[in-house]
């Protein structure tokens, strides 16, 4: 199962701290802050229940994960409540993001919801990077 590259605006955008409380999974942060050094770059970090990793993704960055075992388990904290005014995406698979899923593609579940979300180049500025 894959869980899309979501984010909120303002004035509800959430920082998250994710961790895998069972099972694994590789998830995937994007910079959408437009103006970045780093704007439509990714980091990944495979967080699992045995090494107890933890992967912080502040406001301005899309967040997705795919899981990499059955029955895996994600906690997140976050710094606001889901507000689904605010909630926005980015497609999974935007080919100028260059995201290496590790796991096939023909094997890969999304919602509907995450089907729809354009890709980077397509979508409104959501952020401003204030350096």
């Amino acid at each position: 199962m894959l869980r899309g590259l979501h984010f909120q605006t303002a004035p509800s955008a959430q920082g998250k701290l994710v961790r895998c409380a069972r099972g694994a999974i590789l998830d995937v942060a994007v910079d959408i802050r437009q103006g970045s050094p780093t704007f439509g770059q990714h980091v990944t970090a495979e967080l699992t229940a045995d090494n107890w990793s933890q992967l912080w993704v502040p406001a301005g960055f899309a967040h997705g994960y795919v899981t990499l075992e059955a029955n895996t388990e994600v906690l997140y904290k976050v710094t606001a409540y889901y507000d689904p005014s605010c909630d926005r995406g980015i497609a999974w698979n935007d080919p100028g993001l260059g995201i290496d899923w590790r796991v096939d593609p023909a094997d890969i579940m999304v919602s509907a919801k995450d089907e729809r979300h354009p890709r980077l180049a397509d979508a409104p500025p959501a952020f401003v990077y204030a350096n």
